[in-house]
């Protein structure tokens, strides 16, 4: 169960006046057997019970750089207080789509005031957005299921990648219980199109856990959870949910199709680990 921390400086703590943090690039062998030696640490995290502990064998166990892509959502935010409260070398980065609602921005603004920390901050290509609302318009990622994926691959998916390059172990804070494409999320995968390692270290938590975990450490999250946005993606594209309905079910809520995804983490992966 989680338990109340301590937050403290961690990874991506502020700099000196003058400098610029960068992530250090690491050069790192490649595992013998990258399939089996995450379906290991899948196996160690999932015997620990603390988050804090679970980070730090992470760290321990991925040979090189280990990032954290946040959202600034509220499975994130716990993460994030995790990884300051652990002292974990993970450094920490977010997509700025261009279209966040503002209550996204202030949580940055706040997270990185409560924990001391930097968190870089990665954009799409200007001309790519430019290219793609001169071809489909300023919101014309509601006339086509392929516009949109378009908008995602261009705003998200290309940012992403730029910011795993040269990384070992990408932190993630997705929940099995988030919806059914999630449901067998494993904590540790090798992810083939990355050439890395997966984590997902609170894959097993409930809404309930984390919930209690965010009370107990005054977490800051973001203020559109209580009105109604379990999941945050950008404005144009999230609603607040109705009862009864699926927690995704706010986001690009005028398509007919089941588990509706921005790209980040259903690309096609190879041999993944499962739990």
């Amino acid at each position: 169960m989680p338990t109340k921390t301590s937050a403290g400086r961690g990874v991506n703590a502020a700099p000196s006046a003058g400098a610029t943090l960068r992530p250090t690039p690491l050069s790192r062998p490649e595992p013998a057997d990258p399939v089996a030696e995450a379906l290991a640490l899948d196996r160690r995290l999932a015997a620990i019970d603390s988050l804090e502990d679970r980070l730090i064998e992470i760290t321990h166990s991925v040979p090189g750089r280990v990032t954290f892509s946040t959202s600034l959502g509220i499975e994130d935010q716990a993460v994030l207080n995790a990884i300051a409260a652990s002292g974990a070398k993970i450094d920490v980065f977010t997509l700025d789509t261009g279209r966040h609602f503002p209550e996204t921005l202030d949580t940055l603004e706040a997270s990185e005031n409560r924990y001391g920390l930097n968190i870089r901050v990665m954009f799409p290509d200007a001309r790519e957005v430019e290219e793609l609302v001169a071809r489909d318009g300023i919101y014309g990622f509601r006339l086509a299921v392929e516009n949109r994926k378009a908008c995602c691959d261009i705003r998200k998916v290309r940012p992403l990648k730029r910011a795993l390059q040269g990384a070992a172990g990408w932190v993630t804070g997705l929940r099995r219980d988030q919806s059914a494409g999630r449901a067998h999320v494993p904590f540790a995968s090798w992810d083939a199109a990355d050439g890395l390692v997966k984590l997902n270290p609170i894959a097993d938590w409930s809404l309930e856990q984390l919930e209690a975990y965010v009370a107990a450490n005054n977490v800051p999250v973001n203020p559109l959870h209580a009105r109604g946005f379990p999941s945050i993606g950008c404005q144009p594209c999230t609603r607040a949910i109705k009862p009864g309905e699926d927690i995704r079910a706010g986001r690009w809520w005028w398509e007919n199709e089941d588990g509706k995804e921005c790209g980040l983490h259903n690309r096609p992966r190879q041999k993944e680990a499962a739990a």
